[in-house]
């Protein structure tokens, strides 16, 4: 790890002044960060701490009922949040299955949303892939596990690595997004950038800008949202799978849906064909299992990741059973 300046910002405005050294980049939780500077991805000459900005520490409702989150607010304090686990059980969940509880206590919701890939080729000094100045994806036709199953026909095959994103998504989150001379409101969906787009970033973020908040809009009695992350030691652990839903619901049945996979796809990958299945119709067991097939018509698993296919199938099904109070494993 190189030598760098480290900048304790007291206020966003000092954030933005630190970030004026065109090599500066951006701390929160660290957790992240410091791994990307150790694995040498990363070597600012100024780290900017905003961690340290209380301003964006907070959740908190608006004069309309939207929920509001500061971009720094840890994973645990989002997972033991009552109104959060009421309103918008998902997200509490995705916090609450992260890591381990002391990276939860220092892991941010932002962090979390803006941490690069998790793929060992990237993350390694000895290959120079799509994604670190290479001209080839290793992940492709190597060692491939744990990667893309959807959206991986070109270029890079990474998995997104953020489970909340996959609830925020779900719950149709929007993002505040900011620079020293102005903020805007994004939907996340349109955060995420494809490696079609463009293989060397995953996200829409300028050097100069900072996600400061989440919004989540006012939660509704009659939607019912749920996640679940699978892993393949269920302890702490990198997800083989994961997925989010949020159900309208009107009595049993399903006016509208969201349902939105992680550890899929390079971005969080929603999947109309599934909501298509569950639409104006009273969600069973069945009808899940149904959903759950459609959800993987369209599968292009890689040489080494097939197994993904039958994985996804048995976690979206239990997810939208356990989002209605279904016992998944009835008959």
């Amino acid at each position: 790890m190189k030598k760098f300046e480290y900048g304790m910002a007291k206020n966003l405005a000092g954030a933005f002044e630190f970030l004026k050294e065109p090599d500066a980049k951006i701390k929160a939780g660290g957790i992240d960060m410091l791994d990307l500077m150790k694995e040498g991805l990363e070597s600012p000459k100024r780290l900017v701490n905003i961690r340290s900005v209380q301003a964006l520490n907070f959740v908190k409702k608006d004069e309309d009922g939207n929920l509001r989150i500061g971009a720094t607010t840890t994973l645990a304090e989002i997972a033991a949040n009552s109104e959060i686990q009421t309103g918008y059980r998902a997200l509490a969940q995705a916090a609450n299955a992260i890591a381990t509880p002391q990276i939860r206590n220092v892991a941010t919701l932002g962090g979390n949303l803006c941490q690069r890939p998790r793929c060992w080729y990237f993350r390694s000094a000895d290959f120079k892939c799509l994604r670190n100045e290479g001209d080839i994806c290793f992940a492709e036709d190597g060692e491939n596990k744990y990667h893309a199953i959807f959206g991986n026909k070109d270029d890079c095959v990474f998995v997104h690595p953020s489970g909340t994103a996959v609830a925020l998504m779900a719950l149709q989150a929007k993002l505040v997004i900011a620079n020293k001379k102005e903020r805007r409101e994004i939907e996340i969906a349109n955060f995420w950038v494809t490696p079609e787009d463009d293989v060397t970033r995953e996200n829409i973020l300028k050097r100069d800008e900072i996600v400061t908040e989440i919004i989540l809009p006012p939660t509704q009695k009659n939607t019912k949202s749920f996640y679940f992350k699978q892993k393949e030691k269920q302890s702490f652990d990198w997800p083989i799978a994961d997925v989010a839903v949020a159900l309208e619901m009107k009595g049993k049945t399903c006016v509208g849906s969201k349902i939105v996979l992680g550890s899929a796809a390079p971005i969080p990958w929603r999947i109309e064909k599934a909501e298509n299945v569950l639409q104006n119709k009273t969600i069973s067991v069945s009808l899940a299992r149904q959903a759950a097939a459609a959800a993987m018509a369209d599968a292009n698993p890689l040489s080494q990741n097939g197994y993904k296919v039958p994985v996804f199938k048995a976690v979206i099904y239990r997810t939208i059973c356990r989002a209605t109070g279904i016992d998944p494993f009835a008959a």
